[in-house]
């Protein structure tokens, strides 16, 4: 494990945060990894949580944006309590996802950190045209990083919002009839983060669909 500074905390929804931390020596990383992260605290270091860097690799330092959980005292909470200046444990890098070609995003809450590092080198690349993000939250005010995604040359966002019904918004639940409404055909690849009982639902779903096993990418 390395040790690490937080240089920066800043508020990006009213329960995530997105932490700067300083890249440790000799720490390379792909588009689309992950670490795990330990509190530098007694007790805790063992304790260790996977986080995407939402940073890419030629900036000068590590971005997370990680949401708290007040109800939970973890890992998690416990670093929504730190303040700049502080240390942490984080582990070298490990694989998460690959972009591989345009295809249909789904990410829940959360989930959409994996793929932030994808969509701005894309961005910066100038090759997001042809991707769909579908992006389900349960109120406006949860969506992480709302403008800068929707201000994405190129890429398609849909947001999808299971306990507000307000404009320039799809009210509901990710079913298949929102999916056939939403995506244009399904010979595509579709890559896929959020919580657990989300992911086995959107599998089953993506069957009925007849979308190839293969065309599916979910998070390592």
């Amino acid at each position: 494990m390395h040790t690490t500074r937080i240089l920066k905390i800043d508020q990006v929804t009213h329960d995530v945060k997105r932490f700067r931390i300083a890249e440790p020596e000799g720490f390379a990383f792909s588009v689309g990894d992950a670490t795990e992260i330990a509190l530098d605290e007694d007790g805790w270091r063992e304790e260790t949580r996977p986080f995407t860097m939402t940073s890419l690799p030629q900036e000068k330092s590590l971005e997370f944006t990680i949401k708290g959980y007040p109800e939970h005292d973890g890992v998690t909470e416990r670093l929504h309590r730190m303040k700049e200046g502080d240390t942490v444990l984080i582990a070298d890098p490990f694989k998460t996802f690959r972009y591989e070609e345009p295809g249909v995003f789904i990410a829940g809450g959360a989930g959409i950190t994996p793929f932030m590092a994808i969509f701005r080198h894309l961005d910066r690349s100038g090759k997001l045209a042809g991707n769909h993000l579908i992006f389900a939250n349960k109120t406006s005010a949860d969506i992480i990083y709302r403008d800068e995604l929707d201000a994405m040359d190129g890429l398609r966002v849909d947001h999808v919002l299971s306990g507000e019904d307000s404009a320039g918004t799809h009210h509901g639940e990710i079913d298949a009839d929102l999916l056939k409404d939403l995506v244009a055909g399904f010979d595509r690849r579709f890559y896929l983060c959020g919580p657990p009982p989300m992911m086995e639902a959107l599998e089953e779903i993506l069957k009925s669909l007849d979308v190839e096993p293969d065309s599916v990418d979910f998070s390592d």
